[in-house]
């Protein structure tokens, strides 16, 4: 049995699990319309993976012209004129998919080691 992380001398290769980031970023909108900057650095806290900027900025403007999320220039504020970013209502319906598909993967993931488990223990013995 190998205790170590993938590439840490185990063989084979793991591919890693998605980080989730579109419905990340669908569920910051859900709680309040923000600018680009602003939801890069809360998708970035509490340990998550802080989106690379260029994919994350393409990521918004497929979900835009899909119209998944609408966006309006901030002219109110001091300094430039920023975009802001907002949910529409089929965006907010993309959004329920998206928790429905991650609680079936997490039930899953669930069994999973739930059931490594009982092999890990059995090994021991």
């Amino acid at each position: 049995m190998c205790d170590k992380s993938p590439g840490e001398g185990c063989h084979g290769k793991i591919d890693r699990i998605p980080n989730f980031a579109q419905p990340r970023l669908l569920l910051e909108l859900a709680k309040k319309p923000a600018h680009g900057y602003e939801l890069i650095e809360h998708l970035s806290e509490g340990g998550g993976t802080a989106p690379d900027p260029g994919n994350f900025y393409r990521m918004l403007r497929m979900l835009e012209e899909e119209g998944l999320v609408s966006s309006k220039w901030d002219t109110q504020n001091t300094g430039p004129a920023r975009r802001v970013y907002e949910l529409t209502d089929p965006g907010l319906d993309f959004l329920h998919a998206w928790a429905v598909t991650i609680k079936q993967t997490h039930q899953s993931l669930g069994r999973f080691l739930s059931d490594y488990q009982k092999i890990s223990d059995t090994e021991r013995r």
